[in-house]
């Protein structure tokens, strides 16, 4: 038996006058002669051509959308609009039955996002879900790439952990115990002794803590994996689940952080506009007819590919959140109160609105602001000598806010366990992670990345629940 060929390969290939199996789904099927065919290779179809009278009436019957099917045949040049080669089918053979009545993906009735995210099984065969996953494995494909080629080193952290990165308190519990009827100790609370780990375990919010464990043998690493947040928040924004790209650098300081992590950004768009073209070009001509429903203020003012060649060509601009808190509280949005979170005073947590209005408005490009108060940030962030402000820089993107967060990290041993003890973190149950303050300690840095941000930028998306197959979100986990 011939071997299989994928349609995006043929229509690529400049070759014609050649016999190919093509295995696939069908997108249509019209005056019981041209097949559109699908293989999820490419949103573009392979136009599959039957010889009048060569299909039996039962097997007609069958050929409808969604039903998978096998055709032998011979590429030939097309004569009919629309397409460059199309199949002349000498065999078929239908290897899965669709009934028309009870398949959700018509052509005719264009079902919404809301409506593909209740069947998120089947909306992978949609043009937009194609084009959004192919983006996305490129994405993944690209961040390996990029680490490997600097020589970094791949660890995999773990996902049950017993420590809390962020000291956010948002995480989910792991047990083995019955809920109805957990042991109890003296004190009347949960015995987590009697627990399959012997201690309360969580599912990890953040690989940070352990990675940079690995940086201190490795020099860099990076971690690209799930993390798990129990925020209750149903924003088109956040995920239950979704996955982080954190690095980590021996010997690095803020600023080759900085360095990196833009060279990072733009080393993964430029991967993509370089190899998924077509994608990006199907996903831009939706974002603007999605955009013509928007009155004009809320329109983009740049193009999908546009933007992302906007990021590509642009220094970031690099501020500290002092310099970034003056512009803010002269702003008029924020003189005239238009903003939600009227900035008053420094100290101030910045929310998405103002990291917007810093990037769309007064800068018009990527901004990286440094030097947070240390009262907002981590308890791992190494303190600058005014004694007010942490090493912490975010990178903030048109459209969706920070997009990365990261810092110097405090080596110093003295200094880290006081501020462990300032934020009430138990100090013991942390000890080997001071094992690398203790043992060698050098500067070193680090930062994180949403995956799903990155997507949800780099496609236009306007809901993270649409850029990652199964969304996880609060009282959502189905399939």
């Amino acid at each position: 038996m011939s071997q299989r060929v994928k349609v995006k390969q043929i229509l690529l290939d400049e070759n014609t006058n050649y016999d190919v199996v093509v295995k696939g789904w069908i997108r249509s099927f019209r005056n019981n002669q041209f097949i559109a065919l699908n293989d999820g290779s490419t949103n573009n179809n392979l136009q599959i051509v039957l010889e009048p009278d060569s299909i039996t009436p039962d097997i007609l019957k069958r050929l409808t959308t969604g039903a998978a099917i096998s055709v032998k045949g011979a590429v030939i040049p097309s004569l009919g609009k629309g397409q460059r080669v199309e199949v002349k089918a000498a065999e078929l053979e239908i290897l899965g039955d669709c009934d028309p009545e009870k398949y959700p993906l018509q052509l005719k009735n264009r079902p919404s996002l809301e409506y593909l995210r209740e069947i998120a099984h089947l909306r992978f065969r949609t043009n937009t879900f194609g084009a959004i996953f192919r983006v996305r494995h490129a994405l993944a494909f690209a961040v390996h790439k990029f680490f490997n080629e600097r020589g970094f080193v791949y660890l995999h952290t773990p996902i049950i952990t017993a420590s809390d990165a962020e000291g956010a308190g948002e995480m989910f519990h792991v047990t083995t115990l019955d809920i109805k009827n957990p042991p109890l100790g003296e004190n009347g609370e949960i015995d987590y002794k009697e627990d399959f780990f012997g201690k309360a375990t969580n599912l990890t919010v953040s690989g940070q803590l352990e990675g940079e464990l690995g940086a201190m043998a490795f020099g860099d690493i990076y971690t690209f994996g799930p993390t798990f947040r129990a925020e209750n928040s149903n924003t088109a924004r956040h995920l239950a689940e979704f996955w982080m790209i954190e690095p980590e650098m021996a010997f690095y300081d803020l600023e080759d952080n900085m360095n990196l992590a833009e060279a990072f950004i733009k080393s993964v768009i430029g991967y993509v506009l370089e190899n998924n073209r077509e994608d990006l070009e199907f996903l831009a001509q939706r974002l603007e007819e999605e955009d013509k429903q928007k009155p004009q203020q809320e329109r983009s003012e740049l193009g999908l590919i546009p933007k992302l060649e906007f990021v590509l060509n642009n220094e970031f601009e690099r501020l500290t959140y002092t310099e970034a808190i003056d512009i803010l509280k002269n702003s008029k949005p924020n003189k005239t109160k238009k903003f939600n979170y009227i900035i008053e005073e420094w100290g101030a947590d910045l929310q998405s609105e103002h990291e917007r209005f810093l990037v769309e408005k007064h800068f018009r490009k990527p901004v990286i602001l440094t030097d947070y108060p240390k009262a907002i940030k981590a308890f791992y962030m190494k303190q600058n000598e005014d004694g007010k402000t942490v090493r912490a820089m975010d990178i903030l993107f048109p459209g969706i806010g920070e997009i990365v967060g990261g810092s110097q990290r405090e080596e110093n041993y003295d200094k880290l366990v006081t501020r462990m003890e300032e934020m009430h973190l138990p100090v013991n149950e942390m000890s080997w992670y001071l094992d690398t303050r203790r043992f060698g300690a050098c500067p070193h840095a680090g930062f994180g990345l949403g995956f799903e941000r990155l997507v949800l930028f780099v496609t236009g998306m306007g809901n993270i629940r649409d850029v990652i197959p199964f969304p996880r979100t609060p009282k959502s986990a189905e399939f």
